[in-house]
């Protein structure tokens, strides 16, 4: 493709990027012939509290608009040790679940005139600590994170800088900072009781990350839904080692090619069932008349599939909204706030992929 290059358009082009930027609050307040201390406080939205009329206020935004005023968003954060920026850190972009929380915190941010950076720590902790490093050096206001799990020293001497932090869906113990997620075990515990109650005794499990505490909160709740039904803990159905679709493959592989399989599978993760739907397909067996599966985390998806799939669904929009909620009240106090634990409850969606013995 030729492309064609005229002096005289750029000269144009520059000379209108000038203008751009050279719009300041102080041409608006000769163009308007009003003081910049009042333009300055409807820029930054403080009319209502400085008593500006609605019509002044209409008036300034349109001519703002008009010059293309960009605000020096970096001025403004030195000046008021403010940059409206947070951090958003999640372990897998990918996963529709986080991709989720990763929506509704960057719609509440917006609402409220914040800006978020999001970082993906692909499950490692070095990727979460560089991560941190590079959020907290651009003096950011505060970070929402789900943690790798591994290690926790780099989130505790972040917090102890007077960095606000909170946690979503997954939490270190021992460290003292707020935290918003489910109640996994709770979740586990319903779902394999189910299971039971439809017959099952012979169920197997699919884990994730084993140090995090999400996995660990299921395991648990599946071990106790083992206890109470006076049901055998048998270790050779217990497998997996990550949250992602190959895990759920393989460890379905596994577990169908063993002695004697197990006539349900609870997969910890959306993405462990999907990997687990597939590997049951290529050995023909049928979900749910060979093969009972339930999933932790309810998807869009779940209905749709060819066995629509029973699963445990999370508030993902409520943990979403009250972290950020918890994270703007602790950086407009400028007061830590005490450690608590915000445990929002699950819901078991019943479809057609558990079958009754």
């Amino acid at each position: 493709m030729e492309s064609y290059y005229c002096a005289n358009d750029s000269a144009q082009h520059e000379a209108s990027m000038k203008k751009q930027f050279d719009a300041t609050l102080e041409s608006i307040s000769k163009q308007l012939n009003i003081s910049i201390s009042t333009v300055s406080r409807v820029i930054n939205g403080k009319a209502k509290k400085y008593r500006i009329s609605q019509k002044t206020a209409d008036l300034i935004l349109k001519t703002a608009q008009q010059l293309n005023y960009v605000p020096n968003q970096l001025a403004q954060g030195l000046r008021l040790k403010k940059t409206n920026t947070i951090g958003l850190m999640i372990p897998d972009i990918s996963n529709p679940f986080f991709a989720k929380i990763a929506s509704f915190i960057e719609k509440a941010a917006r609402e409220n005139n914040y800006f978020v950076i999001v970082s993906d720590s692909e499950e490692k902790t070095e990727i979460e600590k560089s991560s941190l490093r590079v959020l907290t050096s651009r003096k950011i206001d505060g970070i929402i994170i789900s943690p790798v799990g591994e290690v926790s020293d780099h989130l505790a001497m972040a917090g102890e800088k007077n960095t606000p932090i909170v946690m979503i869906d997954r939490y270190c113990s021992g460290l003292k900072l707020p935290f918003v997620g489910s109640d996994n075990f709770k979740g586990a515990l319903e779902a394999v009781n189910y299971l039971v109650q439809n017959g099952h005794t012979r169920i197997a499990l699919i884990q994730g990350m084993k140090n995090t505490s999400v996995n660990q909160d299921r395991v648990n709740g599946y071990l106790e839904a083992l206890r109470v039904n006076n049901i055998p803990f048998d270790k050779n159905l217990v497998i997996g080692e990550n949250f992602g679709e190959e895990n759920g493959y393989v460890g379905t592989k596994l577990l169908i090619n063993q002695g004697k399989r197990p006539t349900a599978i609870f997969a910890t993760s959306n993405l462990i069932s999907l990997g687990a739907l597939r590997a049951l397909y290529e050995e023909n067996l049928r979900v749910p008349e060979d093969v009972s599966i339930i999933s932790f985390d309810d998807q869009p998806y779940s209905s749709y599939l060819a066995t629509p799939m029973t699963t445990v669904a999370q508030p993902s929009k409520e943990i979403a909204s009250i972290a950020f909620k918890l994270l703007m009240d602790i950086m407009e106090s400028n007061k830590a706030i005490e450690s608590n634990k915000i445990l929002l409850p699950t819901k078991l969606v019943i479809r057609n992929s558990v079958r009754k013995i």
